[in-house]
């Protein structure tokens, strides 16, 4: 720098409003015809009372130009965060239980192992020259971080919105879309993920700096909660800063913007859901360090964790998953102890099922490699919350590949089981006008259309317009869905 030259030039701007404008106008015109204008100071001031000009003293104070409009620093392009190192987890054991398995599941079990295995192969092959690669729609990346690397990317984001205020003065977080028309349905993966189109989130601009204050404010509490070790609610994020977020659904946004910024799991960032379901059955876990065997847990099960992070599975020898919709049929599952009759697992989500819910039900299909069947009632929104646990749902469609099981079979209650299982007309229910539109807009989906038995049993409900509850199998008997239907379902093989 000792041997650099610059040249200086005197520059005079006014204003009418104030000494920083006028500064500001001189910098400014100057730099529309100088190149590499450095720096600037101001080294005398001049105010002009009823025509008679009065000198104002001061010291040289130093101007850092600002980029000129004309030609603004270009963005660089979003860098692609590093993918972090796998984690090392102790494989579940698998045993035998000696007691029966539906030849049916057997088969279906074999199948899907062969289809894991086939896929597995297929992605670690080297590509051949000539081999023809379909192309594929980029969506948005999303891996499970451990504390240290969700920090690092939260300090990085932090990093690149500092230099960005420097270089332009014009700050703005890139936020994923997750409108409908940037929700992708991937074929492959057989999964609802998240496109590649972004919002800018820029501080400059009265209709977006509230949420850009949140947004900042969201990756300092992260932040903090990651240094302490420690997970929050989404409620008790919201509590942390009221008068900023004014109401949770604002701060509940963010926090899913944020987790999607750095393109990793909302359970990574340490901000969770209430969880609502519960499990039982032949699998044993550790909870936060303790030992959990779920067939002990009595008639109300485990209830299942939202620190998914803290949670491994130990031991099973389950060959199957049971998910109900209804915690009732559980409850008759639970007293009838069903696991000691066939060696299953059986977890529900108490409706449409939390995060906390859906990923445990992922982790027990990707680890014990078993597959897993959904009892819901036969009506619109049972196939609605069978279609979230299969494929995800479009506002959390960047988690999709964490919380979504696309193995999960749909065993009933189908439209077909209301006649083959001779359900009174007293217990049906009658589909109103909403329900009819909610059928019609599933099968719209692609998904759908390209499952064609789940196609075929959608328009029987609407040809029948009649529904059911999984209860209504009461009307035969009590023990009905344990002793008859269940067994039935299972050894038939009679699933979507």
């Amino acid at each position: 720098m000792s041997e650099s030259v610059y040249k200086v030039i005197e520059l005079v701007g006014t204003s009418t409003e104030s000494w920083e404008k006028a500064a500001t106008a001189a910098v400014e015109t100057a730099g529309q015809s100088l190149k590499d204008l450095r720096i600037a100071e101001v080294s005398a001031m001049v105010a002009t009372r009823c025509g008679e000009e009065i000198d104002v003293p001061t010291e040289p104070i130093p101007i850092i130009p600002r980029a000129k409009k004309k030609a603004p620093a270009k963005k660089k392009p979003a860098k692609k965060p590093k993918a972090p190192p796998k984690r090392k987890t102790p494989k579940a054991i698998r045993r035998e239980s000696g007691l029966p398995v539906p030849k049916a599941v057997e088969e279906l079990a074999i199948e899907l192992k062969e289809k894991w295995v086939a896929a597995e192969k297929e992605a670690k092959a080297p590509k051949k020259p000539g081999d023809e690669i379909e192309p594929q729609i980029e969506t948005v990346e999303v891996v499970a971080l451990s504390a240290d690397d969700t920090t690092e990317r939260i300090v990085d984001t932090a990093l690149d919105i500092l230099n960005e205020t420097l270089m332009s003065g014009r700050p703005a977080f890139e936020i994923p879309s997750r409108s409908g028309d940037n929700i992708v349905w991937d074929e492959v993966r057989d999964l609802l993920l998240l496109g590649m189109r972004t919002i800018s989130r820029p501080y400059h601009s009265l209709a977006s700096v509230v949420d850009a204050t949140r947004t900042a404010r969201v990756m300092e509490i992260v932040f903090n909660l990651l240094k302490s070790n420690l997970h929050a609610t989404k409620r008790e994020v919201y509590y942390s800063d009221v008068n900023l977020f004014r109401e949770q659904k604002y701060s509940d946004k963010i926090i899913e913007d944020v987790a999607s910024m750095i393109q990793t799991t909302r359970d990574s960032i340490h901000v969770v859901a209430s969880a609502r379901g519960s499990a039982m059955g032949r699998v044993t876990i550790r909870d936060g360090g303790d030992l959990i065997d779920l067939t002990r847990m009595g008639t109300g099960g485990w209830a299942v964790t939202p620190f998914l992070d803290q949670l491994e599975i130990v031991e099973s020898d389950a060959e199957f998953i049971i998910l109900s919709e209804k915690d009732a049929a559980v409850m008759r599952l639970a007293e009838a102890k069903y696991w000691n009759r066939q060696p299953c697992i059986v977890i529900t989500g108490k409706g449409s099922g939390d995060i906390a819910t859906r990923a445990f039900l992922k982790m027990l299909v990707k680890e014990l490699e078993i597959p897993a069947f959904a009892l819901v009632d036969s009506d619109p929104y049972g196939h609605y919350i069978y279609s979230v646990f299969l494929r995800g749902s479009k506002r959390l469609s960047y988690e999709s590949p964490f919380i979504a099981t696309p193995e999960l079979k749909l065993l009933g209650v189908l439209s077909r089981d209301l006649d083959e299982y001779k359900i009174p007309k007293a217990v049906r229910i009658p589909m109103q006008p909403t329900d009819i539109k909610r059928v019609k807009d599933m099968l719209k989906e692609p998904f759908v259309k390209r499952n064609k038995p789940w196609v075929e049993d959608l328009e029987l409900m609407l040809r029948l317009k009649e529904k059911a509850e999984i209860q209504a199998f009461a009307s035969h008997s009590f023990e009905y869905l344990t002793d008859d239907y269940l067994p039935r379902k299972l050894e038939t093989g009679d699933w979507i």
